[in-house]
């Protein structure tokens, strides 16, 4: 188990842990020396190390050069695998604890070594030092271009999440036994690739190869309860930084067209079935709170997806996520499918990065067009999305459904409700009370003093209209 940040006020054991420290890195370097040395003997040091490294407190003489150059030397120099995993938990530990021990590290010629050592096919070797490599991506000067260039660093990291991928069968279920520390170990793989690629964006063209690999692990990865969490998040996040574009290749039997892992040649629509299933599923299924930052790579992946897309995937995107006539029933946003869904999210208070991801990609799928936007998603949800981004907005909402090629007429264009349906609903109403009708009025006012403010609609309140003309009539008491 790998550190957490733990501290004590007690002096005195503070003390005593940091002397204890010492003692076990003196017997360590004695051993590291030593012309006989004992495997077993120093992985039982390191093992008792690797308990005081976890707090802060008692791990003082680890973070020292001569303590970050004994692991290191452990960690990576030394040709028994059990002590030498052993020595690199103790180093990320202390990495994780303290920042400036990244840089001895990085200043004493190891990171290359770890980079080396992520060739091997082992998950215990692959969790321990992509969690190395991944917290030097921080507080650090280390230059990752030439781990890359010159210790294939893209290379191993691309066969590990190759080897990840073909674990699963397209069931979902493992193809073998494997440890359940292999998920752990891909999750710190992915978050190494997400940083380096962030950080380094001209090395991003390296890691395409992983592009098929990851869109496999979204396609047979069991999805976790709710789905946005480890390690479906970080899969996704893995292809943020990546040119989705480099992964076409030509699809079977030479034929010239092209085909893209996102888009198979034999089921198009199959990845995007699964990504807005997946986001389906997390609005359904997980708190705003938790959605705000979850979903929101989702939404991301999905519009970039919708640039790459073939017109015939395009409509069947637009198909899936903008509102259809079963949704024109009620107001849009009232109903049950993902368009609704969206929609509700898209206002969301609680959301403030989601919101704009959604509301982006809506009108994304709109064309980027104004009207086909107000169109599609009615001018109440369109509005505020225009202004906020001086989009010129369709003079009035009415325009707005007429401007669009489609036949738009019998639908309302603030609400997006189908009339008849609008007038079914009015009739079902039972009859309102005279104090009903008063509240309602009062309502009325209000929405439209607070419509008329922002200046989006030249419009005239009714109800002032009404008393205006002596069509107002005050109820008794």
């Amino acid at each position: 188990m790998l550190a957490t940040h733990r501290s004590t006020s007690d002096g005195g054991m503070t003390n005593q842990g940091n002397a204890e420290v010492d003692r076990l890195l003196h017997e360590l370097e004695l051993l590291l020396d030593a012309k006989k040395p004992s495997p077993d003997k120093q992985e039982k040091l390191l093992s008792e190390l690797k308990v005081f490294g976890r707090t802060v407190s008692t791990s003082g003489p680890i973070f020292t050069k001569k303590g970050i150059s004994l692991l290191s030397s452990y960690g990576l120099d030394h040709a028994n695998m059990k002590v030498s995993r052993e020595a690199l938990r103790c180093l990320a530990n202390a990495f994780l604890l303290n920042e400036p021990s990244r840089q001895i590290f990085v200043d004493l010629g190891y990171a290359t070594k770890a980079a080396e050592r992520l060739k091997v096919d082992n998950h215990d070797d692959e969790f321990l030092i992509s969690r190395i490599l991944f917290l030097l991506t921080y507080s650090t000067q280390i230059d990752f271009e030439p781990l890359v260039s010159q210790n294939n660093l893209s290379e191993s990291i691309n066969q590990q999440i190759a080897r990840h991928a073909k674990s699963f069968s397209k069931s979902g279920r493992r193809k073998s036994n494997t440890s359940p520390l292999e998920d752990q170990a891909m999750i710190e793989t992915l978050k190494l690739m997400f940083n380096i690629t962030y950080y380094y964006p001209d090395l991003s063209s390296n890691f395409s190869p992983s592009i098929e690999s990851l869109v496999s692990l979204i396609m047979h990865h069991p999805l976790p309860k709710p789905p946005l969490q480890p390690p479906i998040t970080y899969i996704l996040n893995a292809l943020l930084n990546l040119d989705l574009a480099q992964a076409e290749k030509k699809t079977p039997m030479g034929r010239e067209a092209r085909t893209s892992p996102l888009f198979p040649y034999s089921e198009p629509e199959s990845v995007i079935d699964r990504l807005t299933s997946i986001l389906n599923n997390a609005i359904s299924t997980q708190k705003e709170s938790d959605l705000d930052q979850a979903a929101a790579p989702l939404c991301t992946l999905i519009r970039r997806m919708y640039e790459l897309a073939t017109p015939k995937m395009k409509s069947w995107m637009r198909w899936l996520m903008l509102p259809q006539d079963r949704d024109r029933e009620k107001p849009l946003g009232q109903s049950e499918t993902l368009a609704s869904k969206l929609l509700r999210l898209s206002c969301s208070p609680n959301l403030p990065t989601l919101r704009e991801n959604i509301s982006n990609l809506l009108f994304e799928l709109s064309d980027k067009d104004a009207n086909k936007f107000v169109k599609n998603i009615g001018y109440g949800f369109a509005a505020g999305f225009l202004m906020s981004h001086n989009i010129e907005m369709p003079a009035s909402a009415e325009e707005a459904g007429a401007s669009t090629e489609e036949d738009y007429t019998g639908i309302n264009p603030v609400t997006g409700q189908r009339l008849s349906a609008e007038e079914k609903s009015n009739q079902d109403l039972p009859e309102m009370t005279e104090e009903e009708k008063e509240r309602e009025a009062e309502k009325l006012f209000v929405l439209f003093e607070r419509l008329k403010a922002t200046g989006v609609m030249d419009v005239k309140n009714p109800v002032q209209q009404a008393v205006d003309e002596g069509r107002f009539e005050e109820l008794q008491d």
